[in-house]
């Protein structure tokens, strides 16, 4: 069984990074200012992916939360997004140090990613998120207001964050693990906004029990399942369609996903621009 999660996570790994060519064109054409930086929290230092918008007035901020596949070229992207429709945006390195010359994701073999995120201790991620949440509110270009996004893992670590972060005004679930424990809803502070695939029960059929913790402790949670989209359509319906003559399969897989992730960004956009 260990055998074939880990030939699972290499492959997916794989899939991923190598699908990405897309994703990194936009990063290399984008006229916004993107960078790395390092952020600090305590004797950690954290390398995180930061765009700014390009606008007259300050911008609320969003913090990043990337796949189980690591800050890839995609989850760049994602900065690169947000900042295009007017927000900073800033995407920690969850896996920075765990890489052989003390950096991240890009310093990891494919098959090692996976794993070494799921061995992430709990506090660590947390103190890494505030890191980067801090760092960007303060900044002179930002008006004090901070949401988080995360998809997959990150979808899963943007529920948690928000029952540990009370400074955030939106927390955006993407297809991630939904909150399962009643002791931790109460601390969440800010409303928030679930993205399912309609063909990815075994994260979709977990919002009926967040639905129901979320509504006894009075707060907000807003379920959006999109039919027929799969688990990371906000990725898939981004990349290039399939070739010509492709089965019809995946010509609908990708129709779909296209489909759901089109409205996703349009309700996290529009979501962002009413706090």
């Amino acid at each position: 069984m260990k055998r074939l999660l880990l030939l699972l996570v290499v492959a997916c790994a794989t899939s991923a990074a190598s699908a990405q060519d897309w994703a990194k064109a936009r990063i290399e054409k984008s006229p916004r200012h993107l960078e790395w930086i390092t952020v600090k929290q305590g004797d950690r230092e954290v390398g995180c992916y930061i765009g700014y918008p390009e606008v007259s007035k300050k911008a609320t901020a969003v913090v990043v939360i990337h796949e189980i596949f690591g800050l890839s070229d995609w989850a760049r992207s994602v900065v690169d997004e947000l900042a295009e429709a007017g927000y900073i945006a800033i995407a920690p390195d969850l896996l920075w140090g765990a890489g052989p010359k003390g950096g991240g994701t890009s310093e990891l073999a494919a098959d090692q990613i996976g794993l070494k995120i799921r061995a992430l201790p709990a506090d660590q991620i947390t103190a890494d998120l505030n890191a980067a949440a801090d760092y960007v509110k303060k900044l002179d270009a930002c008006n004090g207001k901070i949401a988080v996004i995360g998809f997959c893992y990150g979808g899963g670590q943007s529920f948690r964050f928000a029952s540990n972060n009370q400074d955030l005004k939106a927390a955006f679930v993407c297809y991630g693990n939904n909150a399962k424990e009643a002791d931790d809803i109460p601390r969440i502070a800010c409303p928030v906004y679930g993205f399912y695939g309609g063909n990815d029960a075994r994260v979709t059929s977990t919002t009926a029990k967040s639905t129901e913790l979320m509504k006894a402790a009075g707060k907000t949670y807003e379920v959006n399942v999109y039919d027929g989209a799969g688990h990371g359509f906000m990725r898939a319906g981004e990349a290039p369609p399939p070739e010509a003559g492709a089965e019809q399969k995946s010509v609908d897989a990708y129709a779909a996903n296209k489909k759901a992730h089109d409205a996703a960004w349009a309700r996290v956009k529009e979501v962002l621009g009413k706090l």
